[in-house]
């Protein structure tokens, strides 16, 4: 029995991923998860209880697979500066990846603090990479120029959203990326 519900719930979290996929977080609801996996839209909830515990069995799942993603990308590189780039590169393609983009606007609206807390966490962890590249380099205060590393990886992740939801051309991802990259290895007067 315990296994028939793991099956199930994986499943379920499986359809929730092509759904976020597909059709963003609009897209996520439990008529939607009952017809994917062929579930009475009553036996979702006896899995998750909301839309908002859908995401943060998602995030439990896939935060732990994608840290290791970019940690393995920074592992296979020869040089601090590269495992950096690797970081940067590693977290812009985890952005866009629309299901990452879905689970981080739910998160935003419908988990409460502790979920928050948790996958803070969890990117926390991720950030404790690439203090270890900036030690390597010789940074001073590596933390804080995680932190910072951080804010330019978001920034570059906005900067590609606003421009397409303005219907403006945007800059390709590789653009950003290596602009991103620049300002991270070279600050202001190499970007």
């Amino acid at each position: 029995m315990a296994e028939h519900r793991q099956l199930q719930r994986a499943a379920l979290l499986d359809a929730a991923r092509t759904l976020l996929t597909e059709g963003g977080m609009e897209a996520l609801t439990f008529p939607a998860l009952a017809a994917r996996t062929g579930l009475a839209r009553s036996s979702v909830y006896e899995y998750f209880r909301s839309r908002a515990a859908v995401v943060e069995a998602l995030c439990e799942v896939d935060l732990p697979l994608w840290a290791a993603e970019i940690e393995a990308g920074m592992e296979s590189c020869d040089t601090a500066a590269d495992r950096i780039e690797a970081y940067v590169r590693g977290q812009l393609v985890l952005a866009a990846d629309p299901r990452h983009r879905a689970v981080v606007a739910i998160s935003a609206l419908e988990l409460d603090e502790a979920a928050r807390e948790r996958i803070r966490a969890a990117h926390g962890k991720l950030v404790g990479l690439v203090v270890r590249a900036l030690e390597d380099l010789g940074h001073t205060q590596p933390r804080l120029t995680a932190a910072l590393l951080q804010g330019i990886v978001e920034a570059a992740v906005r900067h590609g959203e606003q421009l397409a939801a303005a219907g403006a051309a945007p800059e390709s991802p590789e653009v950003i990326a290596d602009a991103a990259v620049a300002m991270a290895l070279h600050g202001l007067s190499r970007a």
